[in-house]
């Protein structure tokens, strides 16, 4: 599977414009893009990154890693996803990087997703739902999270993520209207971000294989 996640993560170099700033996404998918990214480095004006992980594989590479704040919009955001469904709606946050990713999503011109072909789903759900939560709230959340979605909420102990906050993973769900789930869930008082990309999901999306799928 990591040659699918090569092909999927080098495909996306053709979507990099010389002179940009590109946004980086986090995860294992991801890593084979930054290092196809770092050898056209000298194209590009510096990166932009969800996440401590990729900032310090960015760094390592010799690309200048800028603040979104200091760059305004950015033309391309290159990630990954834990599902994708046929509609480009997205699970994401499985590496708990989901509220930095849905930012630098919500900032980019084009959203281009890459994926290994074990992603693809009919129905979203099947992987926990990542919903990124105030530590304070972790217990008022999850039971909210029952009654408003019908799954189990899970604390992902032992994880903090990069904002200092923690991870309730939702299991049992099929998520059938993700866009409407998604508002629902962030209107819950003490979630940060919920895993689910549907108000902003992927433009393009390209599942590795030989060759690469672009849907």
């Amino acid at each position: 599977m990591s040659e699918a996640k090569r092909l999927a993560g080098e495909k996306a170099i053709e979507y990099v414009e010389d002179g940009s700033i590109v946004g980086v996404g986090t995860g294992s998918t991801v890593a084979f893009f930054i290092d196809a990214l770092a050898r056209i480095r000298h194209r590009i004006a510096g990166a932009v990154s969800s996440s401590e992980q990729s900032t310090v594989r960015l760094r390592g590479h010799g690309i200048e890693v800028l603040e979104l704040n200091d760059t305004g919009p950015l033309p391309l955001y290159v990630d990954g996803a834990d599902e994708c469904d046929p509609a480009k709606c997205l699970i994401k946050g499985g590496g708990a990087a989901l509220t930095r990713e849905k930012i630098i999503a919500q900032a980019c011109a084009k959203f281009v997703c890459i994926i290994d072909p074990a992603k693809r789903v009919d129905v979203l759900g099947k992987f926990p739902l990542p919903v990124e939560v105030i530590p304070m709230a972790r217990s008022l959340v999850a039971r909210e999270l029952v009654q408003l979605t019908g799954g189990q909420p899970v604390w992902r102990q032992g994880v903090t993520t990069d904002n200092g906050n923690w991870v309730l993973d939702i299991h049992g769900l099929q998520i059938r209207d993700p866009a409407a789930m998604e508002t629902a869930i962030n209107q819950v008082p003490g979630v940060v971000s919920v895993g689910l990309f549907a108000q902003r999901r992927a433009d393009i999306v390209i599942v590795g294989g030989e060759p690469p799928q672009v849907l």
